[in-house]
């Protein structure tokens, strides 16, 4: 689904992005693991369009992204580390306005909406100003936002950064379901949050892909993730 060839992001002397290669494929949760500063979310930005790169090719559904982003991104749903939500806001009013901006045709929008809220449990909350709701819920409110239109492919960026123990195991639940249907690619620097929700996971360090397997394999050779992450990402530091 996503093809990754030799990816490259360059900001004056700094390589955030460093010859990344990676595949996508279908019916999985992908994690893309790494200490912050690892290129994960640049590697995101370049993948969902975001950004430029400055070499390097990214195929999303068979669509170029530099060359053919609109259909590209129409195949992708994207939460970014800090949701891009409007604080004056209903609930239900900022959805709507997702969906009209997403293309959905006006007789779809309340239906799709309403489907979107129940599957991840904004429902009650609809009515609310956005801005006062807590960060778990914010977070449930930018997932939503990301699955309107049903997109094949999901894309998180540390979502479940700043949530208490309570909220982090609502939204890894979360996930999960919507791994079931789509395509998932979360970032993180939490072990244990690749550990609980990912199929499959790939290690970045300094813009650096420096491992990747299923998390099957990871556990069948009784390797703990934890062990590898650190073992891998201090082997590369030291080069």
């Amino acid at each position: 689904m996503i093809e990754i060839k030799n990816l490259v992001k360059q900001y004056g002397d700094i390589r955030a992005v460093d010859d990344l290669t990676m595949t996508i494929e279908p019916g999985k949760i992908y994690g893309l693991l790494g200490k912050n500063g690892a290129g994960k979310s640049t590697t995101m930005n370049i993948v969902t369009g975001y950004i430029s790169a400055s070499s390097g090719s990214v195929s999303v559904c068979g669509h170029d992204i530099f060359k053919e982003a609109n259909a590209a991104k129409k195949n992708i749903g994207y939460l970014p580390e800090i949701p891009p939500l409007y604080g004056e806001m209903t609930v239900y009013e900022y959805l709507m306005f997702c969906a009209e901006l997403k293309g959905i045709k006006k007789a779809d929008r309340t239906g799709m909406v309403d489907e979107v809220m129940e599957k991840t449990k904004i429902d009650d909350v609809e009515d609310r100003l956005i801005r006062n709701l807590s960060k778990g819920y914010k977070q449930r409110v930018g997932l939503a936002q990301a699955i309107i239109g049903y997109p094949p492919i999901i894309i998180l960026d540390e979502p479940t950064v700043g949530l208490d123990p309570v909220q982090m195991i609502e939204i890894r639940e979360l996930i999960k379901e919507l791994g079931k249907e789509h395509t998932v690619i979360l970032s993180s620097h939490i072990l244990s949050e690749i550990s609980a929700v990912c199929d499959y996971v790939y290690i970045i360090s300094k813009g650096k892909l420096v491992y990747h397997d299923s998390m099957e394999h990871i556990q069948e050779e009784e390797e703990s993730l934890e062990n590898l992450f650190v073992k891998l990402t201090s082997e590369e530091e030291e080069e």
